[in-house]
C-alpha cells in the first residue's frame, strides 16, 4: 500500500507505507517532547453551548470534559466550518481529555500491541503506540488543544475512510490521514476538512485523519513555533 507523501501541507511523489510511518512526525518524537511550554492561560469553553457547532455525544464523560475546548482552537474552529460548502457542518466529536483517561488509553493500547508483538522493544511499543494514542507527557487533549472531528451533511456524518479512532491494525492503514486504500468520494471528504482546517491554522497528526490540533507541542513542532502555549490543565 501507498501513501501520498505530505510534508507541511506539500504534496510529492507517494511513499510506501512503511517510507511514511518512518519520516512522518509522530507524537512520541523528541523533537515534541523538547518544545518549551509557555502556558497562556486560555480559558476551556464549552462547545455544547454554542449554536454554531456540533457535538457529538459518543465520548460524553459525566464532567462534560469532551466538550469542551480552548477559546484559540474554538476560534479556529468557526473560521474553518465558515468556509465549508453550504449544508456541511463539522462534528466535534471529542475535545479536552483529562491527563488521567488519556494515560489510561495509551497504557491500555500499549498494552495490546506488546500482547500481539511481545518482541518488540519498548521504544517500538511506545512508538507504534503513540500511532494511535498520544503519550501522556505531549498529549494534545489534556491541554483542551485538540479536536477529534468528522464532517456532517443531511443529519448524517459523511463517509471518510474509515469511523473516527479506527486502529492501524482494525483499518489496514486507512486510517492514516493520506491513505490511498480509500474510496475517492472518502478521499474528497478528507480533503474537504483537511483544506479547512488547514488554512484556519489547525494541525493534523497524520495516523488519524480525525484529530487536529493548535497551540499544542505537537503543532509547534510541525510549524516550527517556538514554543507551545497550551499546557495540560
Amino acid at each position: 500500500m501507498q501513501v501520498r507523501a505530505v510534508r507541511r501541507g506539500v504534496c510529492s511523489v507517494p511513499w510506501t507505507v512503511r517510507e511514511y510511518r518512518v519520516r512522518m512526525l509522530l507524537l512520541s518524537d523528541p523533537a515534541v517532547h523538547a518544545i518549551p511550554v509557555m502556558e497562556c492561560g486560555e480559558e476551556l469553553i464549552d462547545l455544547r453551548s454554542r449554536a454554531d457547532l456540533l457535538v457529538d455525544a459518543r465520548k460524553q464523560d459525566p464532567a462534560g470534559a469532551w466538550s469542551r475546548l480552548r477559546t484559540g482552537v474554538l476560534d479556529r474552529l468557526l473560521v474553518a466550518q465558515g468556509t465549508l460548502p453550504a449544508g456541511i457542518r463539522l462534528l466535534i466529536v471529542e475535545g479536552h481529555r483529562p491527563a488521567s483517561l488519556q494515560r489510561h488509553y495509551f497504557n491500555d493500547y500499549r498494552s495490546e500491541l506488546q500482547k500481539a508483538h511481545p518482541a518488540w522493544s519498548a521504544e517500538r511499543l511506545d512508538t507504534e503506540a503513540s500511532k494511535h494514542v498520544s503519550p501522556p507527557d505531549v498529549a494534545p487533549h489534556p491541554c483542551g488543544a485538540a479536536v477529534d472531528l468528522t464532517l456532517w451533511a443531511d443529519g448524517a456524518e459523511l463517509d471518510l475512510g474509515t469511523p473516527v479512532n479506527a486502529t492501524p491494525l482494525d483499518s489496514a492503514d486507512a486510517c492514516f490521514t493520506d491513505a490511498l486504500n480509500i474510496t475517492d468520494r472518502a478521499r474528497q471528504h478528507r480533503d474537504m476538512l483537511g483544506a479547512a482546517l488547514s488554512a484556519a491554522g489547525l494541525v493534523n497528526y497524520p495516523p488519524e485523519w480525525w484529530h487536529w490540533s493548535y497551540g499544542d507541542r505537537y503543532w509547534a513542532a510541525a510549524t516550527g513555533a517556538p514554543s507551545a502555549f497550551y499546557a495540560p490543565l
